[in-house]
């Protein structure tokens, strides 16, 4: 969180005016990736219900953004998409902030996602695509194969065994793409290598003990595979 915070202010100290060429959403989406920091974290605060530090992160969001706002001048040929989401974006803060300070986690949690994906659908839009993005997506299949856990554990019948192997395995391939997309640097970091790694070869271990009708196991290693998918996304995302 520190390290984020000394982002912000540097980024304060340095007004965003985009001209004709600077103006691009490859520039704009550069600017808000600290922003995007705090987001993410406010969001991991709020699941887990450390309201006041997901207040500190989102305040810290606000005041960026209005910054940056204010400090933008869209060329002419801007995309429609990017004051769209200037102007969404400051709505969708206010509702964080207010669904914090009603001490309502959920509805917190469910604007910081909106939010988010709108920032990932812009980068998407610049031909942005990275491990960022990646680790963002993996979220739905990871939804996914928790359904699918969960509904084999209830009932360990063979056409739900069937289901929470296909889901681990699109799983699986998911977190293999993201490994692919990682730089050098990255790629040989401990902690993304144990996070990668370790996630991985849980996928392929939850499907081992679905075929096995073990229905403990299957819980154990859907636990251990949400925190990895949350970790990520909380480094890498």
């Amino acid at each position: 969180m520190r390290c984020t915070i000394v982002l912000l202010m540097w980024l304060a100290s340095n007004a965003f005016a985009f001209s004709a060429e600077t103006g691009k959403l490859a520039d704009f989406t550069s600017a808000m990736a600290p922003i995007m920091a705090n987001l993410r974290t406010a969001a991991s605060y709020a699941r887990t219900g450390n309201v006041a530090l997901a207040q500190v992160e989102t305040d810290e969001a606000v005041a960026q953004w209005k910054r940056l706002a204010q400090n933008t001048a869209l060329p002419a040929d801007a995309p429609p998409e990017l004051a769209g989401f200037l102007a969404r974006g400051h709505e969708r803060l206010a509702m964080i902030a207010g669904a914090l300070d009603r001490g309502d986690n959920a509805a917190a949690g469910r604007e910081l996602l909106a939010l988010r994906q709108a920032f990932h659908a812009l980068r998407r839009q610049a031909s942005l695509y990275d491990l960022g993005d990646c680790i963002f997506e993996i979220a739905p299949a990871m939804e996914r194969l928790r359904v699918a856990a969960v509904r084999f554990g209830e009932q360990p019948a063979p056409a739900n065994a069937e289901e929470t192997v296909a889901a681990a395995s699109a799983f699986r391939d998911r977190l293999q793409r993201c490994n692919e997309r990682a730089n050098g640097e990255i790629a040989a970091q401990g902690e993304f290598r144990r996070l990668i790694d370790g996630a991985i070869a849980s996928s392929g271990e939850i499907a081992q003990a679905a075929k096995a009708g073990d229905g403990p196991l299957v819980h154990r290693y859907l636990i251990e595979l949400q925190s990895f998918a949350q970790l990520l996304d909380f480094r890498y995302g």
